[in-house]
């Protein structure tokens, strides 16, 4: 039985890197990948863009009403036998999604590695990645280190240069003046402190 990975780390870990090396690795050999993403994640259109500045374009752009199960299926029917189920921006994907990749991990005895954030900028899981904690036969952290040199394990936002506590969990980095920075706990809590002592002094 094929398995369902997780591969999660903070922004500017690698995660995308890692997804077009595996993809590399497996093409390299001769043997055949689906490369999947959310069609939530405008960044790049249908390619999946490495900040090192690598692309590859995607297989499968799922919108919130597919079914992954089905769409890999009638792929595999249309271009045959998929050795490896590759998965960019997993956090925006649905639970049901998250369920489908197990069933395709499991039942079509193809493994899924699935990239992502596990927590947004608030330090709460999203909807994909709070699935994948629990579905996951394999969870690796890719490790980042924060401005400050320590671990990052939480995601800053930034808008218009200032980081920000507040607003809609899903917000496209390099869309509407945003960035996102990869913090360590005690930078991401000194900015949030920061962000709540001027809001409540303004």
């Amino acid at each position: 039985m094929s398995k369902l990975y997780f591969r999660y780390g903070a922004m500017n870990c690698g995660k995308s890197t890692n997804l077009l090396q595996v993809a590399h690795n497996y093409e390299e050999r001769g043997m055949k990948v689906i490369i999947i993403k959310p069609k939530t994640d405008t960044k790049g259109g249908n390619k999946v863009v490495s900040r090192l500045g690598v692309t590859k374009e995607v297989d499968l752009l799922i919108a919130e009403e597919q079914n992954v199960y089905d769409e890999v299926e009638n792929w595999i029917e249309r271009n045959g036998k998929v050795d490896c189920i590759l998965v960019d921006e997993v956090q925006f994907f649905k639970k049901k999604h998250i369920d489908q990749f197990f069933e395709i991990a499991v039942l079509m005895d193809i493994p899924a590695i699935c990239y992502g954030l596990r927590t947004d900028f608030q330090g709460n899981g999203f909807e994909g990645s709070s699935r994948l904690l629990l579905l996951a036969h394999s969870i690796e952290e890719l490790k980042n280190i924060c401005e400050c040199g320590n671990k990052a394990m939480m995601n800053g936002r930034m808008v218009n240069g200032k980081f920000v506590f507040e607003g809609k969990q899903v917000a496209i980095d390099k869309e509407d003046n945003i960035e996102y920075h990869a913090l360590c706990p005690k930078c991401f809590l000194k900015y949030k402190k920061e962000y709540e002592r001027d809001r409540n002094y303004n």
